[in-house]
């Protein structure tokens, strides 16, 4: 997880947590999602709700039910919690002597970043202040990016890129994979010649394919995420070389030190920091600020979270290092009914305001969560 952080956060104390319970919920997306590796047809997500002292706080895990994505899925996540993170939380543990203790846990970055959500959570209710004030930055108006799962057609990605236009996203992001790449971003970007275009891949590619890669340098787009290995830092090094266009690394950077090897090496020009893929809004914010003394730009990236999480990354980009619009969009576009008020919305000029309440600053529907559990555990 890094180096300790070296600030009042990392002293805080955890003080009496009276119950931990752990719930899987299934949302049903409003259309199916899919990338290079894998489709969804909705969110399944593991939360962890701590209770101390009346006060309720939330994390939420990104992981998936299966191992499409990443290593990590619910139910390892649900196993690494119970056994072997949740007895090391006690009430007189400061959270960087936690961060310390979860370092004898060799990865499982998104277990690890449920219960540090959700403490950091409890931290600012107890203060009475959002969490972005915890986290030692000022609320401002967040930008707007949208994320595109792979199409049936053209035709259909074309209607679903003049939406997210119309909507007013301030950065648009499709996916790719082989055999579906260079013509699809070619006609979207001939119809939208000035919009701010990415593309991912999702590790679909190999270092054989850079002379293909190398068509997409003419359509100028912001950056091109993950085109090589989902472990890979190495050969995005040698891949870089070969392309104008900036790479962007996503599921390489598990922490503070891939980051540092990923620039050092010249793998990526651009980094896509997961909160809870890499263990925390500490960890993330430890990368932020490296990446932006060496002049890398950082964007928050999504896992369709529910607004649980989806809260937690918008109060993670009022740190000023977020310069890129993230994945972050409208509930809306994900689900018919969330499970936390209010809905991430767009305001007339496409951004999203930072949840003004205490903690992470949204309210958890009850009847939602009752009508979208799968399963409820008390843990502790």
């Amino acid at each position: 997880m890094g180096a300790v952080l070296k600030t009042p956060l990392a002293q805080r104390v955890l003080g009496p947590i009276d119950r931990i319970d752990q719930w899987i919920v299934r949302l049903p997306f409003v259309k199916p999602f899919s990338i290079s590796s894998a489709t969804w047809t909705g969110k399944e997500a593991l939360l962890l709700r701590v209770e101390s002292e009346g006060i309720s706080a939330w994390g939420e895990c990104v992981a998936d039910p299966d191992p499409y994505y990443a290593s990590e899925t619910t139910g390892t996540a649900a196993h690494i919690l119970r056994d072997f993170l949740l007895p090391l939380v006690e009430p007189e543990i400061t959270l960087g002597q936690l961060e310390q203790q979860f370092r004898r846990v060799r990865g499982h970055g998104m277990a690890k970043a449920t219960i540090e959500n959700a403490l950091l959570d409890l931290l600012a209710k107890r203060d009475g202040i959002p969490l972005h004030t915890l986290l030692g930055h000022a609320a401002r108006p967040i930008p707007s990016g949208i994320s595109i799962g792979i199409q049936d057609s053209e035709e259909e990605l074309l209607d679903a890129v003049a939406e997210a236009v119309a909507s007013g996203y301030h950065r648009v992001k499709m996916k790719i994979r082989r055999g579906c790449d260079v013509d699809r971003i070619a006609a979207v970007r001939e119809r939208f010649p000035a919009m701010a275009l990415m593309a991912d891949a999702n590790a679909d590619y190999s270092l054989d394919d850079a002379a293909h890669l190398r068509q997409l340098d003419a359509f100028h787009l912001t950056m091109i995420e993950q085109p090589l290995s989902y472990n890979d830092i190495y050969e995005h090094s040698l891949l870089q070389k070969q392309l104008a266009t900036p790479l962007c690394l996503d599921e390489s950077i598990h922490n503070l030190a891939d980051a540092r090897a990923a620039i050092d090496l010249g793998s990526c020009r651009v980094i896509n920091i997961k909160q809870g893929r890499v263990g925390g809004l500490m960890e993330a914010l430890r990368i932020a600020d490296y990446a932006t003394s060496r002049g890398v730009p950082v964007w928050s990236g999504g896992m369709d979270e529910t607004g649980i999480g989806r809260a937690v990354n918008i109060h993670l980009q009022t740190d000023p290092s977020f310069t890129i619009p993230g994945d972050t969009s409208e509930t809306s576009r994900y689900f018919t009914r969330d499970i936390v008020t209010p809905s991430v919305v767009l305001d007339d000029a496409g951004f999203i305001a930072v949840p003004s309440g205490a903690g992470i600053g949204v309210e958890i529907d009850e009847d939602a969560l009752r009508h979208f559990t799968l399963e409820m555990k008390r843990l502790r």
